[in-house]
C-alpha cells in the first residue's frame, strides 16, 4: 500500500503540464535521434543538459529520461525499414524486422515492435516501482568496502564487454580514472594535476567532456566518411498485424522482458547484450529456426522487448546504489548532481518527488511512444532523406552553446573541442570510449569509498576481503581479467 500511495503521489509530479510537456519532448527527441543512426542518445543527453539547468530536477531528469528510452524504440524504426540500426541495443531487430519490411509487411512490423516495446518497458517500470525500496533497504547495509568493491565490479565487466581488445578497453579506463583525480583532493583539498590551471581547480568539466567525446566526434566522423542509407521504395503494408501475430509475439516478448530486466540491471553493457541473448534464446527454443532471419514475428518481438526492458531496469542501479550500469546513465547521473541532487543509497529517502515522478513519467512516456510512432512512421521515413551536412551543423552548434552555457567560461568550449578531438583519434584506433567515461563518473566515488574504507581499517587491506559482497565482486573482476587471457592460451595450443 505504501508503494502504491508513493506512486500516486508519483503521478500527481509526472501529470503536471510542464512535466507532460518535457517528457513528450523527451520521448519524441528520443525516437528521433534513434531515428538517425549515429547520433546516440549519449551525445544528445550530453547537449542538451544545459538546457535544463534552469528547470526543476524533476522536470529535467524525466526529459532527459525519455530521451533514453524512446531512443531504445527508435533505433527499431530504421532497423526494420531500412535494415540500419539507430542504436547498438537495435542491431538484433534488423535479423527479422528488416526480411519483414522486404516482404510487405513494414507496418506490421512497426506495430508489433511497438507493442513489444509498450509490454516490455512496462513490466521493466513495474520491477523498477517494486523493487527500488527493498534494494535501497540493502544498499544501507553497504560500507565503503562493499561500494568500492561493486564499482570495481561494474568497471570491470563495461571493460569485459567493450568493442575490441579488452587491454585498450582497460587503457581507456585508467585514462578516465586519471582524468577524475584532476582537480582538489577530496579529503585535503590540495590541488592535483592541474598544471597551475585555475580553471581545472574543480576538476574536468563532466559536460563538457562528454559532449566533446560524443557529440563532436561523432560531427567530425560524419563529415570524414558520410553514411549512405537506402531508403525503401515499396509502401508500409498493412499496418496492423493479425491476430496470429500477436499470439505468436506475447510468449515472445514476455521471455525477451526477463531477460532484459535481469542483464539492464547488471553493470556492463546489459541493455546491447540483453536483445541479442533473447533472440538467441528464441531460436534455440523454436520448432522452426530455420525461419528466424526470414521475418519470424519472435525474433523481432522478443529482442524489441528486452531492449526496452532493459533501459527501465537500468535505473535500479542508478537509485539504489548510486552505480550507473552504462554510459548514458552514467550521464543522466552527472546530470542530476549538476541539479545538486546526491546520488546513493539515500536518494529515494532524500528525494521522493524525483525519484517517484519519474517513474510515474516512464509509465506516461511508455504510452506515449506507442501511441507515437505508428502514426509518425511516414515522417520518420521522410526524415531519413535529411542530408548529413544539414544535421550536424545544428548539433556542432548545440555543442558550443551548452559547454559554454554551463559556467559562462569559454575555457569549457576549449576543453569540448580537445576531447572532440580525442574521442576522434581513439574511434581512429578503435578505443572504445564508454570505459572512459563511466570511469571519470565513478573516479571519484571509487577514490573516496577506497580511502575511507582504508582510513577506518588504519590501512588493513584486508578489509576488502573480509566482507563477502566485496570478495565476490573481486573474484568476478579477476575471473574477467583472467578469462581473456586463458581463451588465448587456449587458441594458441589448438594452434600447435
Amino acid at each position: 500500500m505504501d508503494v502504491f500511495s508513493s506512486l500516486l503521489s508519483g503521478f500527481a509530479v509526472a501529470l503536471q503540464p510542464v512535466n507532460l510537456l518535457f517528457c513528450f519532448i523527451g520521448v519524441f527527441i528520443g525516437t528521433l535521434i534513434g531515428v538517425l543512426p549515429g547520433v546516440g542518445p549519449s551525445a544528445t543527453i550530453a547537449v542538451l543538459i544545459p538546457m535544463t539547468l534552469g528547470k526543476d530536477p524533476v522536470t529535467a531528469i524525466i526529459m532527459l529520461a525519455g530521451i533514453y528510452y524512446g531512443a531504445q524504440f527508435g533505433g527499431s524504426i530504421t532497423a526494420i525499414l531500412v535494415n540500419i540500426p539507430g542504436e547498438a541495443s537495435s542491431v538484433a531487430t534488423t535479423f527479422d524486422g528488416y526480411p519483414l519490411a522486404r516482404k510487405g509487411r513494414a507496418g506490421a512490423a512497426i506495430c508489433i515492435a511497438a507493442s513489444s516495446a509498450l509490454f516490455g518497458g512496462t513490466c521493466g517500470i513495474l520491477g523498477l516501482t517494486l523493487l527500488s525500496i527493498p534494494m535501497s533497504k540493502l544498499a544501507l547495509k553497504f560500507g565503503p568496502p562493499e561500494y568500492f568493491a561493486i564499482m570495481c565490479m561494474g568497471l570491470t565487466i563495461l571493460t569485459f564487454m567493450s568493442r575490441g581488445s579488452m587491454a585498450k578497453a582497460l587503457i581507456m579506463a585508467a585514462f578516465g580514472l586519471f582524468l577524475s583525480f584532476i582537480g582538489m583532493d577530496i579529503f585535503t583539498g590540495k590541488a592535483r594535476f592541474t598544471m597551475d590551471i585555475v580553471d581545472l581547480g574543480g576538476g574536468v568539466p563532466l559536460v563538457s567532456m562528454v559532449i566533446g567525446v560524443f557529440g563532436l566526434t561523432e560531427v567530425l566522423a560524419n563529415y570524414e566518411d558520410p553514411e549512405k542509407r537506402a531508403l525503401p521504395d515499396s509502401g508500409l503494408g498493412k499496418v496492423m498485424p493479425n491476430l496470429g501475430d500477436f499470439q505468436e509475439a506475447l510468449p515472445a516478448a514476455g521471455r525477451g522482458t526477463l531477460m532484459g530486466f535481469i542483464m539492464g540491471v547488471i553493470p556492463g553493457a546489459g541493455h546491447i547484450l540483453s536483445p541479442f541473448t533473447s533472440y538467441g534464446i528464441e531460436k534455440r527454443l523454436s520448432k522452426n529456426p530455420e525461419a528466424f532471419g526470414q521475418g519470424a514475428i519472435k525474433g523481432l518481438a522478443a529482442p524489441t522487448a528486452a531492449c526496452e526492458t532493459a533501459a527501465a531496469s537500468s535505473f535500479i542501479p542508478l537509485f539504489t546504489l548510486g552505480i550507473p550500469p552504462n554510459v548514458t546513465v552514467a550521464i543522466l547521473m552527472g546530470a542530476l548532481m549538476i541539479h545538486g541532487v546526491r546520488m546513493g543509497p539515500t536518494f529515494i529517502a532524500e528525494n521522493p518527488a524525483i525519484f517517484w515522478g519519474t517513474i510515474s513519467s516512464m509509465y506516461v512516456g511508455a504510452i506515449m511512444l506507442f501511441i507515437l510512432n505508428v502514426p509518425l512512421i511516414g515522417i520518420w521515413i521522410k526524415l531519413l532523406k535529411v542530408p548529413a551536412r544539414f544535421l550536424y551543423p545544428c548539433i556542432l552548434l548545440f555543442a558550443v552553446i551548452g559547454s559554454f552555457s554551463i559556467n559562462n567560461n569559454i575555457f569549457d568550449v576549449y576543453v569540448m573541442i580537445a576531447f572532440g578531438v580525442f574521442g576522434y583519434f581513439a574511434r581512429k584506433f578503435k578505443l572504445d570510449i564508454a570505459p572512459l567515461v563511466l570511469a571519470f563518473v565513478l573516479g571519484s566515488m571509487m577514490e573516496r569509498s577506497l580511502r575511507q574504507s582504508l582510513i577506518g581499517s588504519q590501512g588493513n587491506i584486508s578489509v576488502f576481503f573480509t566482507s563477502p559482497i566485496a570478495l565476490g565482486c573481486f573474484v568476478i573482476a579477476a575471473i574477467l581479467f583472467v578469462w581473456p587471457l586463458l581463451r588465448r592460451d587456449k587458441k594458441v595450443e589448438i594452434k600447435a
